[in-house]
């Protein structure tokens, strides 16, 4: 759904919680990601590892479909330290795909 709020958002956000890695310019890491809500424009995760403004990053996400991963790539917009170790990172993808979110957002209707 289409929506504009105090956010300035232009995408809804959906909460979701799906096994997630991901790779960045720099490195590849692991399972220390946790996926916390997604839209169409873009994502927020929790990470173990450091993330920095502009960083380049690609996400792998496994859904419960039976399909392969889907793949997300964006660039990281804003962090938050949570404190313990533990960052808030706002990924926006570089590219808007529907067909991609739709996929993640079924899902969630279905559960």
């Amino acid at each position: 759904m289409v929506t504009v709020d105090q956010e300035n958002r232009l995408f809804e956000r959906f909460p979701v919680r799906f096994p997630t890695k991901f790779r960045h310019s720099r490195n590849e890491f692991g399972m220390d990601v946790f996926l916390r809500d997604a839209s169409a424009s873009g994502l927020k995760i929790c990470t173990k590892e450091r993330l920095f403004f502009h960083d380049s990053i690609s996400l792998e996400v496994k859904l419960p479909d039976g399909f392969s991963p889907m793949v997300l790539n964006g660039q990281v917009v804003w962090t938050v330290d949570k404190g313990t170790q533990l960052w808030d990172v706002g990924i926006q993808f570089h590219k808007v795909d529907l067909m991609k979110i739709q996929r993640m957002y079924r899902l969630l209707q279905s559960a």
